[in-house]
Formats: C-alpha cells, sequence, structure tokens
C-alpha cells in the first residue's frame, strides 16, 4: 500500500541511493525508486521530473554532506583528510564517482542540470581553496592564486577518480600517496600528504 504524499525530496533521495546500490544507474527507475519509498510514481515526479533531475540532486546531496563533515572537522580537519576522503571515493566500483560522471554526462542536454553541475563544481573548488587558505598561508608558487590550486587540485581528483572508474587494476594507493607528495612538495613542506 502507498504511503501518503507526504514525503520529502530527501526520503525519496535516500530510496533512490538504495535503488542505485541494488540495481546499478541503467537498472534504476523513477518507478523504481517510488516502489522503494512506498510512495505513487506521481509523488515521485512531483518532486523531480526526470530521472537526470534525481540523479544530479543525489549527486549534490552526497557532495554535500561529504563537505559538511570536512567542515565539521576544520579546526582538526587537514588537507590529508580531504585527501583521504577523495581516495576512499575513488575505485572502479565507486558509487559516487558513476553517479557524479553519469549526471555531469546527462547535463550537456539540460542546460539547468549543466548550470547546476557547474556551480557545483565551483563550490567544490572554493571549499578546496578555503581548506588550502587554511593550511598554506598563501600559494607556494608565485603566480598561482589559491583559487587556482583549488580547481586545480578538484581536477586531478576527479582525472583519478576516471581512471580507478575504467582500471580495475589501477594503483590507487600508490598513486594518492605520489599525489600527497607533490602537495607536499609544491607547499615547500608544509604538511606531510603521505596517504
Amino acid at each position: 500500500m502507498a504511503r501518503p504524499n507526504l514525503i520529502s525530496k530527501a526520503e525519496l533521495l535516500q530510496a533512490a541511493r538504495i535503488c542505485l546500490a541494488e540495481k546499478g544507474i541503467e537498472k534504476t527507475t523513477l518507478k523504481a525508486i517510488a516502489d522503494e519509498a512506498k510512495v505513487s510514481q506521481g509523488t515521485v515526479y512531483y518532486h523531480f521530473r526526470t530521472k537526470d533531475q534525481l540523479m544530479l540532486e543525489l549527486t549534490q546531496s552526497l557532495c554535500a554532506a561529504s563537505w559538511q563533515s570536512q567542515n565539521q572537522h576544520k579546526e582538526s580537519g587537514s588537507i590529508e583528510e580531504a585527501l583521504q576522503g577523495a581516495k576512499d571515493r575513488c575505485g572502479y566500483d565507486s558509487f559516487y564517482h558513476r553517479l557524479f560522471f553519469t549526471s555531469m554526462a546527462a547535463s550537456f542536454q539540460s542546460e539547468p542540470n549543466r548550470e547546476r553541475l557547474g556551480a557545483m563544481l565551483r563550490e567544490e573548488n572554493e571549499q578546496l581553496a578555503s581548506l588550502l587558505c587554511s593550511r598554506w598561508n598563501g600559494s607556494p608558487v608565485d603566480g598561482i592564486p589559491l583559487e587556482h590550486w583549488g580547481v586545480l587540485i578538484n581536477a586531478m581528483v576527479d582525472g583519478l577518480a576516471v581512471q580507478a572508474l575504467l582500471d580495475k587494476d589501477f594503483p590507487k594507493d600508490a598513486v594518492f600517496n605520489s599525489f600527497g607528495r607533490l602537495l607536499h612538495a609544491i607547499s615547500g613542506g608544509v604538511n606531510n600528504l603521505e596517504l
């Protein structure tokens, strides 16, 4: 029996997360999500017009939760912890990155979704720059603003995620250790970034 239409977006996103984990991205439908949430399909359509919109909002909520966790530990938080989190999400079967890159590809067909995903990336870049600012006390390389470091590091993490998604034998531990050492060398040894 269907639940009354009193369900939040957050509850639907949780149902979507369960469906995606059980069925995979390709086999998850809005009907399957409605069934998981025990609501009518119309209720899902009320909150999300398309599967792509739902997947984008789920991606955004997962990303926001990750940064919220990082920000709760901002005083004790570190570049190492941020890199460790990126490493933990990186892998051949990474739920987050499959969802992220699927949402990214779909967003090229929808300007509003593309703009939302672009805003999400800008927010990530700003979060990284803020984290670096609190640890580096200025850019370690003349002429490269901290804002650009946020963009560059975010792009490197996403690039590593693509490689891990496509290569079962991707040497994640070794590569992230090298990434940490690179940042350590660039920053003049401010932090020990060995992961």
